[in-house]
């Protein structure tokens, strides 16, 4: 493994979904290793060097250890990668306790190539934390206030955006232009005091402003 390399770990106990994911994710330039089972994995991550650039495909329901008792376990043993999560049931508790506990992206199977991508670019352009962001402590009913000056479409695109949705399929999905898009997003992120777009899918999936 050369130390410049964005190296991709896979976790996930579909065999074919592995090979696959491989196969798209070397083309792409990426050195990629892939474990069936999460336990052999933990290993291996806990060893990972902190300064080579790195992160890991989790599916979410695994027979044995699940990907939130891997997720739990690295952070235990102080190991912060970029984490996106995958999974082929649309289970939004789940989705809530990923990212509490700092996912970068939660993607359902099964997903677009480009939305992988648009996970995958976060997760590599984001700066690593020694521990998931905090929630904002604001009390619920001042939530409430900033989710009620948002204008309905901005309200309908906030759930786009909470689905990890790209500005280009939002536009489609709105009837609108992507610059439109990106200046509801803005907007969107100012009222309600999101700092990125991260934080404010935590804010959305936590029922902070629901």
């Amino acid at each position: 493994m050369s130390a410049n390399a964005r190296t991709i770990y896979i976790v996930d106990d579909n065999a074919e979904f592995r090979r696959s994911a491989q196969w798209w994710l070397a083309s792409a330039g990426y050195e990629v290793v892939d474990y069936a089972d999460p336990a052999d994995a933990l290993g291996a991550l806990q060893a990972h060097p902190p300064a080579t650039p790195a992160c890991l495909l989790l599916d979410l329901r695994m027979p044995g250890m699940s990907g939130l008792d891997l997720h739990d376990r690295l952070l235990k043993a102080g190991v912060h990668l970029p984490i996106v999560y995958m999974t082929g049931h649309g289970d939004v508790p789940l989705a809530v306790q990923a990212m509490q506990r700092g996912a970068i992206s939660f993607l359902e199977k099964p997903f677009a190539e480009d939305a992988l991508e648009a996970a995958l670019q976060r997760a590599f352009t984001t700066a690593p934390v020694a521990a998931p962001e905090p929630a904002d402590d604001a009390p619920a009913a001042e939530w409430r206030q900033r989710l009620a000056r948002l204008t309905p479409r901005e309200r309908e695109l906030l759930g786009w955006v909470v689905e990890d949705k790209l500005n280009k399929t939002i536009a489609d999905l709105m009837g609108i232009s992507i610059k439109t898009v990106e200046l509801h997003r803005k907007r969107v992120m100012e009222k309600l005091g999101a700092s990125s777009a991260t934080h404010l899918i935590k804010m959305v999936v936590s029922e902070r402003v629901v």
